[in-house]
């Protein structure tokens, strides 16, 4: 049977039914002690990166990332109301793009008011890896962009929140994964809603989000 996954948290919520991402970042001391089984997501979050210590944190990330338990590179991306200015975050992010086609790792992105940039930054790279939208909460007409473009995309919290992310997830197609980042609801709670929005079974949302996951080799 497959199990709940969690493709982004920030807070460890393992169990024997639930398979959770953790998001951590090079930036922070806790790298120090990574954890050597469990599944991680490692990168240089936007708001903490900065282009003095960009090539230190490169080869720490560049490192660590080889991990078997590495399953994504982020959580990294462009955020406009927050971090370093707007070219210093796209060269940051440009460098992780670049490590995670190195590794054959997918990406986990934050984006804040940047997805024109963001979509950009894709098709002047065109990364052989998949790239993931978390906690992706904006209108449906934005989301078939980004799904056109390639880009796939993650839900969470805003889900039960947001009567127009609710709308958002009803409309894209079954190519989407699920999250709590920092939320206090549970992963079984988003997974029961995104369930009665698709209008299926737990069960069934459970096979789906499992398929694709095998498809990016997050196994």
């Amino acid at each position: 049977m497959p199990l709940f996954l969690d493709i982004h948290t920030h807070t460890v919520k393992q169990s024997k039914d639930i398979t959770a991402i953790q998001s951590l970042s090079v930036t922070e001391n806790i790298f120090l002690a990574m954890p050597k089984i469990k599944p991680i997501s490692l990168g240089i979050h936007p708001w903490y990166g900065n282009l003095p210590d960009l090539q230190t944190h490169m080869k720490y990330l560049e490192v660590l990332a080889k991990q078997q338990n590495v399953k994504l590179i982020g959580e990294c991306g462009l955020d406009k109301l927050r971090g370093a200015s707007l070219n210093e975050q796209l060269e940051i992010l440009r460098q992780q793009v670049q490590l995670a086609v190195q590794l054959n790792k997918p990406l986990i992105l934050h984006c804040v008011k940047a997805f024109d940039e963001l979509i950009t930054l894709k098709k002047q790279l065109e990364p052989s890896v998949p790239m993931i939208i978390h906690g992706f909460d904006k209108k449906p007409e934005l989301a078939l962009q980004l799904i056109h473009n390639g880009f796939l995309l993650s839900f969470g919290s805003g889900l039960i929140k947001h009567p127009s992310t609710a709308l958002t997830f009803q409309q894209t197609n079954d190519m989407f994964f699920l999250e709590t980042d920092d939320s206090n609801l549970s992963i079984e709670e988003i997974y029961q809603k995104a369930a009665e929005l698709k209008k299926i079974s737990i069960e069934q949302l459970k096979d789906i989000i499992f398929a694709n996951w095998k498809k990016l080799n997050l196994l």
